[in-house]
């Protein structure tokens, strides 16, 4: 019987081996995991709840046994008859590690919130929203017109708004006559009107006349990240945004992970459909209380998310969507009562749009990005990413439009990486060297300052400095090019090699130390051999994808690059085409859309005649299936090397210049190179 065992955290990524019989809360201690703890793990605060995942995780090669953890004792037992404890969860303080486990840090047992970069873009939407209030003046009962009240409600929506043969559930029939009598046969009553020949549905009915706003929310529903806009169905202001990470990472940080968790743990899919839509109803309250609305006024629901994300939210088992032919349940728009997905927040009759997906791989997030960027509508050839753990390409103009996605994994969210951390105050996520000195500074989330100005150790005295993000590693692996730190095959060079002693040996590899903070008792954050091949993986594929979409479109360049998602908010179009991560294209010429998803959301959301117009746009969207075309491995083998192999990147030449190094010694014995590849 072996006497440790194999812990691992999400999301942050971060495992390690302790001895049976060790608390939860101090493995995470001990890895510099970010679990709270305000009471010292006496069990009083509940800060340290965690969720343990069971079941086989292919991902993280790990089995986890029903008995991974300690008995349930009696101090969780007692916290949760008096203040109540999640389903699934434990205190980490009390649960002790037994067996292999994975084990998820929920959001509120993070010191460091995450911070959503998900956030509402500014924009012009023309208001037609399915939803509205209309008043009306109903005929009262007549003995000799013998007609229900329901009738003659029916007959005023089509006498006065011209709405015909409108229907209601049984709940709102219950309630029906009272409120026609208490309102004296005027009354408001909440329509909702889809889009084609959708039936209309009285969601509401108030007595008289009724002033009160009416609510929607736009969901991004991410592999990663959950991003949702609370808004005003009258003028579609966003009155609160707000995101949480995914909980379904505990079964998988990417997307096959959990198609493969669905297949090899029966009733896998359920567990990670009950998940997200606990998460979902969460979020929605917590929306609610920030903009100080009522959670049943929220009458309506628009999700945009990838094919895996758009099955598990309704419940339909994703694993045909792991093998060719990649296969969707359905691959149309759905309208549904929010009931039907457990979203038991809302309104009782509000309701659900689903945008339609493109492809077994190319999904509604993808659709909500072509409608909010319209490709198709454009003069030019350009190429929209929508970077995340999947990306989703488009690429085209008003002649064709073309999209693929493409398996990016989650290193760009600072998973995978040895320092890296979700986007939260503390975390790096700017980086500059001195080609010269090979000198780093940075900014963390939460300060404006750099790390080299005055006044930066006060500013982050709260947060101190805890890792890198996903924006930090990329600019820092490009900054690392730059100055000559790496080479173009991507091998960090040796202290001798590089002229600066923050190039440390590890083995038979070197890291680069970013940041120092042993000596207060904060982390040694490096950029490891490992880190760069990550990013290399997860940039060839995205790169990969761009050019098959131009192979297909016939095309050796673009005339500009949108950026969507939390990715083209933050990383500069210059270490991004340093890297090679898009294609060579003059950096004015590279723009950032935002959450162009989330905005595609909320377009649906205010417009219904946005909806039939995606529902056409669909099909006219020609998708290329990365997985089965012959020159993706060619184009990501290519992409490997930072920027390319082969590729020359001459509008990136005239502005930046990179050292021609080479720190592969195999048969050099051991000179400095400078050889330049391609």
């Amino acid at each position: 019987m072996t006497e440790d065992a194999l812990v691992i955290f999400t999301p942050s990524g971060k495992r390690g081996r302790f001895a049976l019989g060790t608390p939860v809360l101090t493995a995470a201690r001990q890895l510099g995991v970010d679990l709270d703890s305000v009471c010292g793990g006496r069990g009083i605060c509940s800060k340290c709840q965690i969720t343990p995942g069971y079941g086989e995780f292919s991902k993280h090669g790990v089995t986890v046994e029903a008995d991974a953890l300690s008995d349930w004792n009696a101090v969780e037992d007692r916290y949760k008859r008096i203040r109540g404890l999640t389903e699934g969860r434990r205190l980490g303080c009390q649960a002790k590690v037994m067996g292999d486990i994975v084990i998820d840090v929920p959001p509120e047992s993070q010191v460091h919130k995450q911070v959503i970069r998900k956030s509402a873009t500014e924009r012009v939407i023309a208001m037609d929203p399915a939803t509205r209030a209309y008043y009306v003046e109903v005929a009262e009962p007549d003995m000799h017109e013998p007609t229900g009240d329901f009738e003659r409600l029916a007959l005023a929506l089509r006498d006065q708004w011209q709405i015909e043969d409108v229907t209601c559930d049984l709940r709102l029939m219950r309630r029906l006559q009272p409120v026609l009598r208490k309102g004296e046969w005027k009354v408001t009553v909440v329509v909702h009107k889809g889009n084609h020949d959708t039936t209309p549905r009285i969601l509401d009915i108030f007595p008289g006349f009724n002033e009160n706003p009416l609510y929607g929310m736009a969901i991004d529903l991410g592999s990663t990240t959950i991003a949702a806009h609370l808004c005003d169905l009258a003028d579609g202001r966003v009155l609160a945004s707000s995101g949480v990470m995914n909980p379904q990472i505990r079964f998988g940080e990417d997307l096959m992970s959990r198609v493969s968790y669905a297949m090899m743990n029966p009733g896998g899919d359920v567990e990670m459909t009950r998940a997200v839509r606990e998460a979902i109803n969460s979020l929605a309250g917590a929306l609610a209380v920030e903009a100080a609305v009522p959670p049943t006024s929220i009458y309506e629901t628009v999700f945009v998310c990838n094919p895996v994300m758009h099955h598990l939210l309704l419940g339909i088992d994703p694993v045909e969507l792991g093998q060719a032919p990649f296969a969707l349940a359905t691959s149309g728009s759905l309208s549904l009562d929010a009931r039907d997905l457990d979203l038991s927040v809302l309104n009782a009759s509000a309701r659900v749009y689903i945008l339609p997906c493109i492809a077994g791989h190319v999904g509604a997030d993808c659709a909500a990005v072509a409608l909010s960027e319209e490709p198709g509508k454009s003069d030019d050839m350009v190429l929209i990413v929508d970077v995340g753990t999947n990306a989703e390409i488009l690429l085209g103009n008003k002649t064709r439009v073309l999209a693929c996605s493409s398996p990016t994994g989650p290193a760009f969210e600072g998973a995978q990486i040895s320092s890296g951390q979700r986007a939260a105050p503390g975390a790096i996520e700017r980086v500059e060297i001195d080609p010269a000195t090979k000198e780093p500074r940075f900014k963390v989330i939460g300060s404006d300052l750099w790390s080299t100005e005055a006044g930066f150790a006060e500013a982050t005295a709260t947060t101190g400095v805890t890792g890198i993000c996903g924006s930090g590693i990329i600019e820092a692996v490009a900054e690392m090019r730059m100055a000559g730190l790496v080479d173009q095959a991507g091998l960090i060079g040796s202290p001798e090699q590089t002229g600066t002693p923050r190039s440390i040996s590890v083995g038979r590899t070197h890291d680069y130390v970013l940041h120092d903070g042993s000596a207060e008792g904060g982390p040694l954050i490096t950029v490891t051999q490992g880190d760069i091949r990550a990013i290399q993986l997860a940039k060839a594929a995205l790169y990969a994808g761009a050019k098959l979409l131009m192979d297909e479109m016939g095309v050796e360049t673009v005339d500009r690059v949108t950026l969507a998602g939390a990715f083209g908010a933050h990383i500069s179009p210059k270490h991004a085409m340093v890297l090679g991560m898009i294609p060579d294209v003059k950096l004015d010429r590279v723009v950032s859309a935002g959450n162009a998803a989330g905005t595609g959301a909320r377009i649906a959301l205010c417009n219904v005649a946005s909806r039939n117009a995606i529902e056409a746009t669909v099909h006219e969207i020609h998708k290329v299936e990365t997985a089965i075309e012959p020159r993706f491995q060619e184009h990501f083998v290519n992409a490997s090397a930072i920027p390319n192999a082969v590729d020359t990147f001459p509008e990136l030449s005239k502005i930046v210049t990179l050292p021609e190094v080479s720190f592969n010694t195999s048969g050099s014995g051991g000179d400095r190179g400078r050889r330049r590849r391609g």
